[in-house]
Formats: C-alpha cells, structure tokens, sequence
C-alpha cells in the first residue's frame, strides 16, 4: 500500500493570480503580489541582510520545481532558483473567494468554498452592537476592548494595560474573515479565554465568519507583552466531506501536524501535533518513519505568514524558506518505494506588499517520489484528488488528480 504526505508552505506564493486584482490590500489590488519573487528579489540585491545573505538559497525545493513553478505562475524573475527540476511540478489556482487560510486548505482538502465569508468594515467601531453584546453576555463583561481592524502585537500592545486593569477580552479583526479575542493567560485565564472562544463561535459562524481565534498572550506593562504558542482557532465546519473524510473511510489513518486540525475543526483527523515550525517538522520526520500504509500526514508551516509575512518582514521570511528548504531536504531522500510527498501552499503572502493582508496568488505544487516531469497549471482542488488517486480512494472529490 501507498502512503501520502500533504504539506502545506503556509502563504509561499508565486504570483500570477488570474483574479489578483478582485482581491485588495488596503486600496491597492493584489496583481503583481508575489511572494517567492520578491524575496527572491530583494535577497538579490542585498536588502535581505537580516540574519542571512546573499541570494536565495533553496536548493532542494528548487531541484524539485520551485523555480520552474514559479516561471509557469507568473513572468517575475525569481533570481536564483534556475535548477532543472528532477521532480514533479506545477502551479495551482485557487477557485474559492477568498484568500484567506480556510478558503485554501478547505479546497486543497477537494472542497471549494461553497459561500462567499463575511468580512468586517475597516470602521471603528469594526463589529455591530449585537456582536458586541453577545461577546460582553458570554464573557461577563459589561464591554470589550478594541473593536477595529489591528495588529495582533500592536493591539496587546496599545490595550494590554487596560485589560490588565479592567479584566476586558480584547477583540478585534482584520482583513481575513476571524473574529479574534487576545487575553492575558494569568489575568484572564488562558482556559476562560477558550472556553469564551468556543462559545461564542457558533454565533459568528452562522455570519459566515470563518474563524474565531483565541490569541492568549503574557507579560507587564514594563517589560512588555508577548503571545505565547497557545493559539487556537475555532473554524466552521466543513459542510461536506473532505480528504480527510475520505481517507477514513477507506480505513486509513489522518495524522495532523500543526494548524490542519483547528483549520478542519478536527473533522476527519485520527492524531494531533502541534508546536513550533521546529516542532513541526521533527512531528514530520517522526510521520515519515512511522506512518502506516494506507495514511494521509497533513501538515501546516504556519510561521512563514504569522511570523515574517504579516509582519512585512523579507529577511525573516526568506530565512524561514532556508531553513525549511534545508530541513526538507534531509526528510525527502527517507520516502519509501510507494509514498508522495506534495509540497504547496494556500496562499500568498507578499512581505514586499503595502498592507498585511494575504495576497491573492497562485501556489506551487511540488511532488517527491512520483517521478519527473510538469504536471501544468492545476486547480486547488486537484491537490486531493491526486492524493486520493495515490491512495487508491474511491472518492475524489471535483478535482483532476495528476498522479
């Protein structure tokens, strides 16, 4: 039997969106976002410094098809990235409206979108007094902090002594479809905080508000605030089976790593991972070695978007795609005769870009051990069908598989 391995660079986008310029970051549209182009860019001409230099160096995800995936996406330049690819690869457009971390795995998982999200006026206040009323009855509060589109870092930061004081959640939003609450783990409590989250989530979810997401944080006035690895997202359900689904079925194992199983409100997952992107890819290592015949390992490397994209960070970002590319490369040559390893992403998030949105991008698809080769411009959804095909499942969604 065949196992598979489906992971996901969290927004490492290559540009070339046939609908880029529907999607907006402030008042600019999306076309000419691209991701692995701009790093690649500004690593090329010394303005990515930070901890690293030179030129981008990404010799395993480029011997795969990076670098060709990315001439496919899009006419930018990726300086570079020119190996001739011993992989098999290609490039995906994404159906769904939005561009936002649901939207992409759900599609990935072989189930576009069926809805357009509801998004949050960028107003203050930002969430109408029903909303807010709601938030206040579950908390017990008598009113909540915030209430705009922000920063994570930034709100903490501009209300932490207010909520240290008054015991307030702080809610906010930004330009994805999440409701999030940040809380002090010790003043608030980190368990009050998620049970607050999970309570209040089916009311937003009947708005079509993707996510609610818990963002505890730690920390004084004067030595500053800082969000720990306690994160966790409350996500709609998918309102349809998924890959995941299908796995199961056919009597096979789904092993999360990372975000995959708040992203799928643990719909379809066997055992959970967590951690770091470090953490994470030992969790991976561990998937490789042990996985049984027959399973699906889905995992999520989140830091590249929350850590370096949303921050506008390039030299974070492209020390990021270093590491992982060095750290990949020592788990690919362990693949046994009859597993696939996909490497893509759910969106893009360009670190060269006005604003700290999500840009609207088409994502690599990269394939170990399934041969040499271009597989075209692909849709999202193809991602599980090729899955499921290598699996031998029945079920395969609306996509066309490429294995």
């Amino acid at each position: 039997m065949a196992r598979a391995f489906l992971v996901v660079m969290d927004s490492v986008g290559i540009g070339g969106a046939p609908d880029a310029g529907r999607f907006f970051n402030r008042d600019l549209p999306d076309q000419g976002a691209n991701t692995l182009a701009h790093i690649a860019q500004a690593c090329a001409e010394g303005r990515a410094e930070e901890g690293r230099s030179g030129p981008l160096h990404l010799p395993n995800l480029d011997a795969l098809g990076l670098g060709a995936a990315a001439r496919l996406a899009s006419v930018q330049a990726v300086p570079g990235l020119n190996a001739e690819p011993t992989g098999l690869w290609g490039c995906a457009a994404e159906e769904s409206p939005g561009k936002d971390t649901p939207s992409g795995h759900w599609e990935l998982a072989g189930l576009p979108v069926p809805w357009d999200w509801r998004y949050f006026p960028e107003t203050v206040p930002a969430f109408e007094a029903d909303l807010v009323a709601h938030i206040c009855d579950k908390a017990g509060t008598s009113a909540i902090l915030g209430n705009c589109h922000a920063s994570g870092t930034d709100i903490i930061e501009q209300h932490g002594a207010e909520h240290l004081e008054g015991g307030l959640p702080i809610c906010y939003t930004s330009a994805d479809s999440v409701f999030q609450i940040a809380a002090h783990e010790e003043r608030f409590g980190l368990a009050r905080l998620l049970e607050l989250c999970e309570a209040v989530a089916p009311y937003l979810h009947q708005m079509k508000v993707g996510r609610v997401i818990a963002r505890p944080f730690v920390g004084s006035v004067k030595e500053g605030f800082t969000r720990t690895t306690n994160r966790r997202d409350f996500a709609i359900k998918p309102p349809a089976p998924i890959l995941n689904d299908w796995v199961q079925a056919a009597g096979g194992k789904v092993h999360a790593i990372g975000k995959i199983g708040d992203i799928f409100t643990m719909q379809g997952v066997d055992t959970l991972k967590k951690g770091s992107d470090s953490e994470l890819m030992q969790h991976l290592s561990d998937a490789v070695k042990h996985a049984e015949e027959g399973s699906l390992t889905f995992a999520n490397f989140v830091e590249f978007d929350s850590l370096y994209g949303h921050r506008r960070d390039i030299s974070g970002y492209a020390r990021a795609l270093e590491w992982f590319d060095a750290e990949i490369g020592k788990i690919l040559p362990r693949l046994r005769g009859g597993d696939v390893m996909i490497l893509t992403a759910d969106h893009g998030n360009d670190p060269s870009w006005p604003g700290t949105d999500h840009t609207r991008e088409q994502v690599p698809v990269l394939v170990g051990g399934a041969g040499q080769g271009t597989i075209g411009a692909r849709a999202f959804a193809d991602v599980a069908a090729s899955v499921a095909a290598h699996l031998g499942l029945q079920d395969r969604g609306p996509g066309l598989s490429f294995l």
